[in-house]
């Protein structure tokens, strides 16, 4: 053990608190809690261990602590240093996204929306889902079903929806809120779960239609049955007690640890989710973090059923909520299916996606290779443009070999030469590191360019008129355009194609920035694109502008819009003037 471990050890105080472990470089690789900092933190260093968390330990020059007032304190320190840091062995969920709600606008004329979060007081919410697919489904279905209003903005006419009984039209006439009062309740009703009476209904209606031979209107109405028949497919397991709890189960093989979730709201299953990940440490503390993780950007329900009693016991410290195991009784059977999720996942992950796990083995092949230290951190970039208009740049950020979209940028290019690659690239690379220095933001070990020689020299020459030393190669492509291997500024070329798990996970990141940069590029576009063609029409201002904006998001379906519909919500003489313009 090395010296000065040995003191830090003998200073540890039996407080809760954080420990961040250092390497020789002084950065940070390992950042943790603890109910007793003496007791955690002397246990790396004085029992044996195994696996990752050996290799972490023998990589360790020194470490810090950080004392905290309670174990929840410490539990918030951390969760935030580690997103700060990115420390190499600690492991973060990658799905990091916010569940959508159907929201119920409440104030006013009442209408449906997706929402990310259930913050805001004038709606009430339903969900989340963790199938942004279902809840959008859903929406769709009850905006079919029930009359609210649909447009964001109102239009001077009724809309499609008036005339297809869809809409009270708020637009043309007062709606006193008794009026909605009714359908408010039936919504609130279909999303908890009872839907017997829209089906009834709906049956009823499909029938009439068939009577009076109007097949089209008939086949409407089925399509709706078979919605709401799939809904109930979905969610065919129903608690009536109406909680709201989420049920997690995992399994442990190999070293690897898989944690399933179902989530219940109003008693109803909404979805599940799965994570696979390589087990660092004990598996009951492992668990815990997971699920703490998990909570992290996701209100909590009212109930949190896990299958371990140490995992559950050691939960209460940190979550204000019911906290069960399950040996038997209703819960019993979900408990169960969430432990084969978590089987299941692991067997699919044992098939497939081990063979690329090992991400930080592979990173410090690629340092090696390189002649650079490990790349933890790794940025790229790349530019798009259509024949030079709506030049956009864009970087994205990959931490311990993962996508860090916290960190992705978008850049609109302002030099007026969008042809001009390099001088983009340029541009983008002056104002990304000159914001990073200005703000003390973390620094990559790597860049990455899409192209050549060319491209190394503009990225170095931005380097060297910043001051910064970071190493920077380039992904070259062959006559074929495809990626043939990695170049320095000198020109040295190494080509990574035998080694193909480091040439796989480069291409992943090639790959996921021109995503990013065309996506972002393609967006622009449409706006300017859908701006200029509704500029210079009389009788068609910033309220109608943004109307239609709302209701046509995609370019395609304003240019597919027919003059009567588009008549439906502009004046007739505006309509036939957009029509005209959208045609040429």
């Amino acid at each position: 053990m090395k010296e000065k471990i040995r003191a830090l050890i003998a200073n540890l105080k039996p407080a809760p608190g954080v420990y961040l472990m250092h390497d020789k470089n002084s950065k940070i690789i390992y950042i943790g809690k603890a109910k007793n900092l003496g007791k955690r933190v002397s246990q790396y260093f004085l029992r044996p261990q195994s696996g990752k968390v050996q290799k972490m330990v023998s990589e360790v020059a020194f470490f810090e602590t950080i004392i905290t007032a309670n174990e929840k304190e410490a539990l918030i320190l951390e969760m935030n240093l580690i997103q700060t840091h990115y420390p190499k062995y600690n492991v973060l969920l990658k799905d990091d996204k916010h569940y959508p709600y159907i929201a119920i606008r409440k104030d006013g004329d009442p209408y449906l929306v997706i929402k990310r979060t259930n913050k805001e007081k004038n709606y009430e919410y339903f969900g989340p889902f963790p199938n942004s697919g279902a809840a959008y489904q859903m929406i769709d279905l009850l905006n079919k079903l029930y009359p609210l209003r649909k447009c964001k903005v109102l239009p001077s006419v009724p809309c499609l929806y008036y005339h297809i009984g869809q809409c009270l039209a708020p637009c043309i006439r007062k709606v006193e809120f008794e009026e909605y009062q009714d359908i408010l309740k039936n919504i609130e009703r279909f999303l908890k779960g009872d839907n017997k009476k829209e089906v009834e209904m709906i049956k009823a209606k499909m029938l009439e239609a068939s009577k009076n031979e109007d097949y089209e209107l008939a086949a409407s109405y089925k399509k709706n049955l078979d919605s709401i028949e799939h809904l109930n497919t979905v969610q065919n397991v129903e608690f009536f007690d109406r909680v709201d709890r989420d049920i997690f189960a995992y399994s442990v093989r190999e070293q690897y640890i898989s944690l399933a979730v179902l989530l219940y709201r109003n008693g109803l299953l909404l979805g599940k989710e799965n994570y696979v990940l390589e087990l660092f440490g004990p598996s009951e503390e492992f668990i815990e973090n997971m699920i703490l993780q998990f909570y992290q950007k996701r209100p909590l329900p009212k109930e949190v059923v896990v299958n371990s009693v140490k995992v559950k016991n050691s939960l209460r410290n940190f979550l204000d909520v019911s906290l069960l195991t399950i040996s038997k009784g209703k819960l019993f059977e979900p408990v169960q299916i969430a432990k084969k999720n978590a089987d299941n996942a692991l067997d699919q992950y044992f098939i497939s996606a081990r063979l690329d796990d090992d991400k930080l083995a592979l990173l410090e092949k690629l340092g090696t290779i390189l002649n650079i230290k490990t790349p933890l951190h790794i940025e790229l970039f790349d530019n798009s443009h259509l024949q030079g208009s709506s030049p956009v740049g864009a970087m994205v950020a990959f931490i311990n070999g993962e996508p860090a979209k916290k960190l992705y940028r978008k850049f609109h290019i302002e030099h007026q030469e969008g042809r001009d690659d390099l001088k983009s690239m340029e541009e983008v690379m002056k104002r990304h590191y000159t914001r990073s220095k200005e703000h003390n933001k973390s620094l990559p070990d790597l860049i990455l360019v899409d192209g050549g020689e060319l491209q190394i020299n503009v990225a170095d020459k931005v380097m060297k008129e910043l001051n910064l030393t970071i190493p920077i190669y380039g992904l070259f492509k062959n006559e074929r355009h495809q990626t043939a291997g990695v170049m320095d500024k000198e020109g040295t070329i190494y080509n990574l194609k035998d080694d193909k798990p480091i040439f796989f996970l480069l291409t992943r990141m090639q790959d996921e920035v021109h995503r990013f940069a065309i996506s972002f590029h393609r967006d622009v576009r449409e706006k300017a694109m859908k701006t200029s063609l509704l500029d210079g029409i009389k009788g068609l201002g910033v309220k109608r502008k943004e109307m239609l904006r709302n209701i046509y998001p995609d370019l395609s379906l304003l240019k597919n819009a027919s003059v009567e519909e588009l008549s439906q919500l502009l004046p007739d003489e505006v309509a036939l003037a957009l029509h005209k313009k959208l045609k040429e």
